[in-house]
């Protein structure tokens, strides 16, 4: 078993396992939270064990905000319990690969450094930004594809804290064209959290529940103001309509989907022609729109303990391509690609455009991709084709693109050692890493 350490410490997130192998030994939420039934805050388990435990109305402490590490000591717990715990490995023995965001500012960079150094005395370690990771393993599998033959790909994260347009060049991120929306699965999350809230039941508290819930139905639309049509019929005629039931800490402790069925009749809207809704959504009268939420609130039962759902299905995914719908002055994901790639020499756009991967979390709602070109086909130059591929698993594409650096056997030669940071401290140390 390899000595190198690879640890993509994202903002929701922990993956961690050893160079060389294809996928990570754990996968935790970087996270501490504290359930109703105890009185201390506790680490969670890997993700597939939790699935008996009693998330409902857990208060939750994160060490990483709008993905910059603010909480050291947290990381720091958080990390000991990985280590020890989960991984088994002796850090003094071991080589460390962790990602860090781009644009992390130098007191971030410096606590990381005395976090792996001299909190758990890691040997080496080596910073690596995700887009490069992605584009590194994404060329490993294709060996004889454009990507691999022009070393160039345009990488779209979307995260768990913002979205990056990151064009990569030769396996270093191009960094005075790299794009970012302020936007990623926390905010997604709690803005369903206000959409249900404020429709049916209070769900403020609920942040695990509530992700469950946008990972199981929502759905990015191809058509919007067909489908708020849709969703505004009542009875069968409205596909969109599916029922969430809330746990109720007795027969069941996990939140689930009332009929999964139901929950894909949408798929069965034709993504053809875009039909012309007799009436669109900036034509309906404001009060019509807030009587019809006041029936919605009076309808829910709540000794039921469930709700439904209908457009804040596929509204909620819609912030990430138009994000000025939550009031935020930024430019939607399309726009922010064409940007990007604008920002490189010409020469590169063709090949820009044509090799777009697509990684994080966010990017696994259904037609995400498809949704994606078609916002982007328009403004791109009709000589430029465009050409988007989703990565085989989204989560982890950035792990296993650091699992494959770490096993190269140029690895050792490019980290830090402990006793050049000790002698040249960090900043010097850092500027090996070309960031």
């Amino acid at each position: 078993m390899s000595n190198i350490v690879v640890l993509d410490n994202g903002g929701g997130l922990i993956k961690a396992g050893h160079g060389g192998e294809r996928d990570p030994a754990v996968t935790i939420p970087n996270c501490m939270y504290r359930p109703l039934s105890s009185k201390k805050f506790i680490h969670p388990s890997p993700t597939a064990a939790s699935a008996t435990e009693d998330l409902t109305s857990a208060a939750v402490r994160r060490p990483i905000d709008r993905g910059y590490l603010i909480n050291t000591d947290l990381q720091r717990d958080i990390w000991a319990h990985l280590f020890s715990s989960l991984l088994h490995i002796s850090p003094s023995a071991s080589s460390l690969l962790l990602t860090e965001p781009l644009f992390a500012l130098p007191s971030i960079q410096r606590a990381t450094d005395e976090l792996v150094f001299e909190d758990f005395n890691f040997k080496s370690l080596f910073v690596a930004d995700p887009p490069s990771l992605v584009h590194l393993y994404e060329a490993s599998r294709r060996p004889y594809g454009l990507l691999s033959e022009t070393q160039c790909s345009l990488v779209v994260d979307c995260g768990f804290s913002f979205t990056h347009a990151a064009p990569v060049f030769q396996n270093f991120t191009v960094n005075y064209a790299v794009k970012r929306i302020d936007l990623g699965g926390k905010a997604l999350t709690n803005y369903l959290k206000e959409l249900v809230s404020y429709r049916a039941i209070n769900v403020m508290d609920e942040t695990f529940i509530i992700d469950d819930v946008k990972e199981k139905l929502c759905f990015v639309s191809l058509d919007v103001a067909r489908d708020l049509q849709i969703a505004r019929k009542r009875g069968k005629d409205n596909l969109l309509r599916c029922t969430y039931v809330l746990p109720d800490g007795v027969t069941h402790t996990k939140g689930f989907v009332k009929d999964p069925d139901a929950a894909q009749r949408y798929l069965s809207l034709s993504d053809g022609s875009r039909s012309q809704p007799s009436e669109t959504v900036k034509d309906m009268d404001r009060t019509e729109v807030m009587e019809e939420a006041r029936d919605r609130r009076k309808r829910v039962d709540l000794a039921k303990n469930e709700f439904d759902l209908t457009n804040e299905r596929f509204l909620v995914p819609e912030m990430i391509f138009q994000p000025a719908d939550l009031g935020m002055n930024q430019a939607g994901l399309a726009e922010c690609i064409v940007r990007a790639v604008n920002s490189c020499h010409p020469y590169l756009h063709s090949v820009l455009y044509e090799s777009i991967i697509l990684t994080g979390g966010s990017t696994l709602f259904p037609r995400f991709a498809e949704r994606l070109e078609r916002e982007l086909r328009p403004l791109v130059p009709d000589d430029y084709q465009v050409k988007i591929t989703t990565q085989e698993d989204p989560l982890l594409g950035v792990w296993r693109g650091g699992s494959l650096l770490a096993s190269s056997p140029d690895f050792q030669a490019m980290c830090v050692t402990k006793a050049e940071y000790e002698e040249n401290g960090s900043a010097r140390c850092r500027r090996r890493f070309f960031h």
